[in-house]
């Protein structure tokens, strides 16, 4: 039996943290998306617990984060165990501190299941919903669009046709698959791991630290406690590399009471558990026609540094914007060529972070496996892509790698750009001095022309472009309707800058066009060439 064969903009095949994200923004852009979930209700376990800084500004955007910051709760200090005698504490995490320009300081622990359901009561407030128990079966695609073949658990069935269609249906994607995209890595363990969710009993263990018996016979074990919630997360290696673990309730409790001080009766539930080796691996492309993988089914990481959540929701926040532009805007097709050009050489050096972290922590080595201000992500950049056009002079002794490209983005000449092949330095302004074409725009507190406090986050939240203007820099008027514009500072300002914030992180003058993402797309002194970047993304 046929069931709602349809056309939609975009068809979403998996409903976990990238999905999600997807249609949450397209959802806000008026954006017809269909999103389908094979599983029977959304991902049940804890697995990706840590939001970065740079995910937690993403769901600030998205309108989420209020809920995510009142479900979870920061990391807490690692407390060694052996003999059932402590062994003293140490931080595995480098802790920042909020600044004007990036107010998310450090890792957010919410458990993935959580997360998912966050993400998906806002999906619901914009009208959108999961079709669960449906999965896809095949796909075609042509010049016009992507024809999907669904099932359904009772048996019924559908055609469903879309101008896109996008992965988000993990490392063993259905649709990579069907594609025929192979995935490159390697085995960054061969032993076998387990995590599972569990509850113990209230005096056994205390939730104020991380629990570890880094020298527990038959491999290390650790119990985490949940913030915002009574379970603890298990994790446990194995030394024997041809160990079959046993994810049963049973077996998950008797590997607690020979691995640790508990008793298996401490255990009073197990919610969930699974084994898996650590793999590093990353499809050979991110797109294929008119179809997209984002998150696992792009790329596979091991769980060390909490770095797989957090680069799919930000795969899915920079796809969602592109096919914003060209199904609301007209922008040119080729924009989503940028999608491949931007995420791949970020989810390959942040694969490289994740096995770097997990190596180190096998090996013992309490200091290389320290989350630092890498994991935060903060300072992943798109310089040198076809998208940065910055046409400021370089300060005297400056990188220029990726500055002015003329003609980058105009109309009907997407496809010139370069792509960029690595990405750029971390944190680093490189001699400027100030932001560059393709750095993430930082925030910083300010206020309305009545006094009024705003921030540039307020001006950036939503799925518009934000061009400003400091100094005396001239804002030139602008047709397209998906831009907004402040003038900060001279005689008519949209913002004040009382304390000096924009100024710190800005410079003194200049034209800045953030994107939806909050990347800097354009940075210029004056108004050339504003209109021929525009103009390739449709306005």
């Amino acid at each position: 039996m046929e069931f709602n064969a349809v056309k939609e903009a975009v068809l979403i095949i998996g409903a976990g943290p990238s999905g999600l994200t997807l249609a949450i923004d397209l959802a806000r852009r008026g954006v017809r998306a269909r999103v389908v979930e094979r599983g029977a209700d959304l991902f049940p376990g804890s697995r990706g617990k840590g939001l970065n800084p740079r995910t937690q500004e993403v769901f600030d955007d998205l309108g989420v984060i209020d809920a995510v910051r009142r479900a979870g709760g920061p990391y807490p200090l690692v407390l060694g165990w052996e003999d059932g005698t402590r062994l003293g504490t140490h931080d595995m995490i480098e802790r920042g501190r909020p600044t004007p320009g990036a107010p998310y300081a450090d890792m957010w622990m919410v458990p993935q299941w959580r997360t998912a359901r966050l993400l998906y009561a806002r999906l619901q407030e914009l009208g959108g919903s999961v079709e669960f128990g449906t999965e896809l079966t095949g796909l075609t695609q042509n010049a016009e669009g992507v024809e999907a073949r669904l099932s359904r658990a009772d048996g019924s069935a559908a055609t469903v046709r879309a101008p896109y269609l996008v992965a988000a249906d993990g490392g063993r994607s259905t649709v990579r698959r069907a594609l025929g995209i192979p995935m490159t890595g390697e085995t960054v363990d061969p032993s076998p791991m387990l995590v599972a969710d569990v509850r113990l009993d209230d005096d056994r263990l205390d939730r104020g630290h991380w629990h570890a018996w880094p020298k527990a016979k038959g491999g290390a074990v650790a119990l985490c406690p949940l913030a915002g919630t009574d379970h603890f997360q298990l994790f446990a290696q194995y030394e024997d590399v041809d160990a079959a673990p046993d994810t049963s309730a049973e077996a998950v409790r008797q590997l607690i009471a020979e691995r640790s001080h508990l008793a298996a009766s401490d255990v009073r539930e197990v919610s969930w558990a699974s084994d898996f080796r650590a793999r590093a691996a990353m499809a050979e492309r991110f797109a294929e026609g008119r179809v997209f993988l984002v998150g696992d089914a792009a790329h596979i990481h091991s769980p060390a540094g909490g770095q797989g959540l957090n680069t799919s929701v930000q795969d899915a926040y920079n796809l969602g914007w592109k096919l914003g532009q060209v199904l609301r805007h007209g922008a040119d097709p080729a924009l989503l060529d940028t999608y491949e050009e931007e995420r791949l050489p970020v989810a390959a050096g942040v694969l490289g972070i994740s096995t770097r972290i997990h190596r180190a922590h096998r090996a013992g080595d309490e200091e290389g496996e320290r989350r630092g201000a890498e994991v935060r992500q903060l300072g992943l950049n798109y310089r040198g892509g076809r998208l940065a056009v910055d046409r400021r002079p370089a300060p005297e002794g400056a990188v220029r790698e990726g500055a002015v490209r003329e003609g980058a983005v105009r109309e009907g000449a997407v496809r010139e750009g370069a792509v960029r092949e690595g990405a750029a330095p971390e944190g680093s302004a490189d001699g400027y001095g100030y932001p560059r074409a393709g750095d993430r725009a930082p925030d910083a507190p300010c206020a309305r022309p009545d006094g009024e406090p705003f921030r540039l986050f307020d001006a950036f939240r939503g799925p518009h472009f934000t061009l400003l203007a400091l100094g005396d820099a001239e804002l030139p008027p602008v047709r397209a309707d998906f831009v907004r514009t402040y003038r900060i500072g001279g005689p008519a300002p949209d913002l004040l800058d009382p304390d000096g914030h924009i100024r710190a992180g800005y410079g003194e003058r200049g034209l800045f066009l953030v994107r939806p993402d909050g990347y800097i797309g354009f940075a210029a002194d004056e108004e050339a060439g504003l209109g021929d970047y525009l103009a390739g993304l449709g306005g």
